[in-house]
């Protein structure tokens, strides 16, 4: 009697092993197959900002035989430029100016002959502000130089964003949620669910101009790239 009931307890001990391991392979296949199933899909954040930062360089040239004339005259230019700006809420610590690059038509063996004068002075004044409308608005105000016979030029003037990391985690925030939002449209189309997350990359932050005319807005942008589980 007491050997049938050692053999029965042994019987269903085996029988629950064998049910367990059965049960084990079933969610080893089933969590194979689940893992062979998976959706990449792409999240994109964008901000249109304005530009906190510009470079403007104020350009102009001056020409003559005498060059200490040109010396004296190149003084004078920049005192005026100075002060049009300093008078205009520009700092004077914002302001740099370059030394000029002087060209020598009589030294210079490329010379053509055909330039009237000994020498030509190019000269850069520099603007380096975070003052950005203000500068837009002496943009508009350089006849007030050309009146004084200061015929400035404008070289490329460089607005720049500088506060991305301020933007940054509510950006990423968001392309994630995109992201996932597209892998939830996938899985319902495809009669599935989404599991878990299997990989992640963040791109790169762009920042570009909006438009051509309008170089002081910018349009941040970034991608990020996301691999999740699909199941039943």
């Amino acid at each position: 009697m007491k050997t049938n009931y050692t053999t029965i307890i042994a019987a269903i001990i085996l029988a629950a092993g064998i049910a367990i391991l059965g049960f084990s392979i079933k969610d080893g296949i089933d969590n194979m197959a689940f893992r062979d199933r998976q959706v990449t899909v792409k999240g994109l954040a964008e901000r249109e900002v304005e530009a906190n930062h510009v470079i403007w360089p104020l350009q102009y040239s001056v020409a003559g035989d005498n060059l200490i004339s040109l010396y004296d005259k190149v003084t004078a230019y920049n005192n005026v430029i100075t002060q049009f700006l300093t008078s205009n809420g520009i700092d004077k610590s914002e302001i740099s100016i370059n030394p000029p690059e002087t060209y020598d038509a009589q030294t210079n063996q490329y010379s053509s002959g055909n330039f009237r004068y000994n020498y030509s002075l190019s000269c850069t004044v520099t603007v380096n502000t975070t003052k950005v409308d203000k500068v837009r608005e002496l943009l508009n105000r350089q006849s007030d130089l050309l009146k004084e016979g200061i015929p400035c030029s404008n070289s490329y003037i460089n607005y720049e964003y500088t506060s991305l990391n301020q933007i940054k985690p509510d950006m990423i925030a968001e392309a994630t949620k995109n992201a996932r939002a597209a892998a939830a449209q996938f899985a319902e189309d495809s009669d599935s669910k989404i599991g878990k997350m299997k990989s992640a990359s963040q791109g790169q932050f762009s920042i570009d101009d909006t438009s051509s005319s309008t170089p002081w807005m910018k349009k941040v942008r970034v991608v990020s790239t996301i691999t999740y589980y699909l199941k039943d």
